[in-house]
């Protein structure tokens, strides 16, 4: 890997990322991407760029913040995996417009491209209107919005939670019928 003066590389991977457009807001996808960190390194024949110190993604609704974050493409320059570390990790995307704002952290997250998937690792927890979901992993359907929660196999956690923890919140009927309650 070689060092990167962050200036071109930013133009570099706002182009990449674009590609990946399926993991924002339709109205997302057409903001520009802001690439914000202390260093930056690609590449290009591995199809990975790693960006290192508070490193903060924006597009849209959509923000993404790690110590580190490494993205990897295909041989087609198209997003594969997106991995962002941190103490915690965060994650946060209004997944429709009539949807509140999605939350996750997680000392390790992943994000599958293709699938719109959002893997959480140890100390993983996403909070979605006013419901929580906590445990050593969870995958985030995104266009689903399906939450799955557990244990963390092959992997090792820093706080293992043998049980997952969740919180969901009372629906109010009257406010579900469009009544005035």
């Amino acid at each position: 890997m070689r060092f990167v003066n962050p200036l071109p590389l930013l133009l570099g991977i706002g182009a990449l990322l674009a590609s990946a457009a399926s993991w924002a807001l339709p109205e997302d996808r057409n903001q520009p991407i802001r690439v914000q960190a202390d260093t930056a390194e690609l590449d290009d024949r591995q199809g990975v760029a790693v960006y290192r110190g508070d490193v903060v993604i924006t597009q849209g609704t959509l923000k993404i913040t790690g110590n580190q974050v490494t993205i990897t493409q295909d041989a087609n320059g198209d997003v594969e995996v997106f991995t962002a570390v941190g103490k915690p990790a965060y994650y946060e995307q209004k997944p429709a417009v009539d949807k509140p704002i999605v939350k996750a952290y997680g000392l390790t997250i992943q994000y599958f491209a293709e699938n719109e998937r959002i893997v959480l690792i140890d100390q993983a927890r996403v909070v979605q209107e006013g419901n929580t979901f906590e445990g050593e992993k969870i995958v985030y359907d995104t266009q689903r919005q399906i939450v799955n929660a557990g244990r963390a196999t092959d992997t090792q956690v820093t706080t293992p939670r043998p049980r997952v923890d969740m919180v969901i919140q009372p629906r109010n009927r009257g406010q579900e019928a469009g009544q005035n309650p």
